[in-house]
């Protein structure tokens, strides 16, 4: 049962803490950023959200500084979205599975071109 709840909210997270840094958040560091999930623990009391950030290295670490120093508006905006006793502590981090999926993909290209080469 409380999983499904976990699961809920953090879905729920992750809609509310898209349209805020789409929207709300004005910090220039900040470059194109989706959020790709959200763990919650059982408790509700902290809440990982991974990041997916477009751009090389310099660009994800100023996004990710930028979020991180706006931790507390975020954390703020999300109570007053969502009906919660206590909001959960956000914790962020890159995710790179969308890299590694793409560096993947242009690997297997390379295969399939090297065969039709042949």
């Amino acid at each position: 049962m409380a999983k499904i709840r976990t699961g809920r909210v953090g879905e729920q997270i992750k809609k509310e803490l898209s349209l805020l840094i789409q929207s709300e958040m004005k910090d220039p560091r900040i470059g194109f950023v989706t959020v790709t999930g959200v763990d919650v623990t059982n408790d509700l009391s902290q809440a990982e959200v991974y990041l997916s950030v477009m751009g090389d290295e310099e660009q994800k670490a100023n996004s990710v500084k930028g979020i991180e120093k706006a931790t507390g508006f975020l954390r703020s905006e999300l109570g007053k979205r969502i009906r919660l006793r206590h909001t959960p502590e956000l914790i962020f981090k890159i995710d790179e599975s969308i890299a590694y999926g793409s560096r993947i993909e242009e690997l297997l290209g390379e295969i399939k071109k090297d065969e039709t080469n042949e």
